[in-house]
């Protein structure tokens, strides 16, 4: 039996985390599947996670980047899945992503850019667009999606680096995967209208993709 680990992000999601939790036993139950997220919440989110055999990692306020990093490396799965703990991310794809593990890839990238279905500002797709054209033109790395959150990742991948960057983690794991030689595959998936208020501050990711893609050079 494939051992999955699914890792999630999480500050103040009280209003999406038990949907979003109900949907990953709804599509794992064939895994052994642990449920992990690194929380930085005031509010309920924590409670309700534990009350659903959820393992809650409470880490400090520092960003998304350095709770996820932390959270993949304390999980014990052979493979693990990162998504926002939000709904955009549709979990009836996990499926999908583990069939391209099986094909021998390291790396899947979920790909929204396809089905966005209004869900991402204009000014959102043009950054990742660009950052996703910087990165093939000076890396190769093969990705429409440089900003996703929805991931797996093998467990050598994981083990394989010393995770650096917080606000560009998910711009540094491309670079760092396609250089070391790791096979990376993305799919197509849904992003829907997310629950809850949106903490992106596109100004200081923005500079952080730019930082991050300039320092691996």
């Amino acid at each position: 039996m494939i051992n999955l680990s699914m890792v999630m992000p999480t500050m103040n999601e009280e209003g999406a985390i038990k949907k979003v939790i109900e949907d990953i036993k709804k599509n794992t139950g064939q895994y052994n599947t642990e449920i992990i997220i690194a929380d930085s919440s005031t509010d309920n989110t924590p409670s309700i996670a534990e009350d659903m055999g959820v393992r809650v990692i409470k880490v400090p306020v520092e960003g998304p980047g350095n709770a996820l990093i932390e959270g993949l490396k304390q999980s014990k799965g052979e493979i693990v899945i990162t998504a926002d703990c939000d709904d955009t991310y549709p979990m009836d794809s996990i499926n999908l992503f583990i069939n391209k593990w099986q094909e021998g890839f390291d790396f899947v990238n979920g790909s929204r850019m396809k089905h966005l279905q209004g869900s991402m500002p204009i000014v959102n797709q043009f950054g990742n667009w660009f950052f996703a054209f910087l990165i093939k033109n000076l890396y190769s790395v093969p990705v429409k999606d440089v900003a996703t959150g929805m991931r797996l990742f093998t467990r050598d991948l994981i083990d394989s680096n010393n995770w650096e960057m917080n606000y560009s983690f998910w711009i540094e794991v491309l670079i760092k995967a396609q250089k070391n030689g790791y096979r990376i595959a993305e799919i197509d998936i849904d992003y829907r209208p997310r629950i809850g208020e949106t903490k992106l501050n596109r100004m200081r990711s923005g500079l952080s993709f730019l930082k991050c893609i300039m320092k691996y050079l």
